[in-house]
């Protein structure tokens, strides 16, 4: 009996670090999310107007749409962030994962460094509203629910 016992604390013992680093992330993420984005995006990731969109209930739906994914790493706010690339991506899938989690598609796979890295090399311009116009456009059934 008192080997199950030192297995089940070890066990838990092994477990505790990867539960608090992802307790870790997420309070992170929330952090920068209240520093960084929610200015513009508000708390809750609501629409301010025609010049923000809204994130919240929306922002999983691009996931599904080729060019889509790039595209949310690729908005100016998230390419030219003073964030790290490690930091966006937690962020980023912490947004999903927060705001649109009903619509994270079958196999999400999160963000990596790596990528977030490579796309942020790519920003988009002045015509990042332009380009989520052709993306929403041209997956309106998607996006119309």
């Amino acid at each position: 009996m008192s080997r199950i016992i030192t297995l089940l604390v070890i066990f838990a013992i092994g477990a505790m670090p990867e539960a608090a680093a992802s307790e870790d992330e997420s309070a992170d993420s929330a952090l920068a999310w209240m520093l960084g984005c929610q200015g513009c995006h508000g708390a809750d990731g609501r629409a301010l107007g025609d010049e923000v969109p809204a994130l919240k209930n929306t922002v999983a739906r691009f996931l599904s749409v080729p060019g889509g994914r790039e595209y949310l790493v690729q908005v100016p706010g998230v390419a030219m962030s003073p964030l790290e690339d490690e930091a966006i991506a937690q962020l980023t899938n912490w947004m999903l994962t927060t705001m649109d989690s009903q619509h994270l598609p079958t196999g999400f796979r999160k963000y990596s460094a790596k990528e977030v890295g490579s796309l942020r090399k790519n920003p988009l311009g002045y015509d990042a509203a332009d380009v989520r116009a052709h993306l929403i456009g041209k997956n309106m059934a998607l996006f119309s629910n």
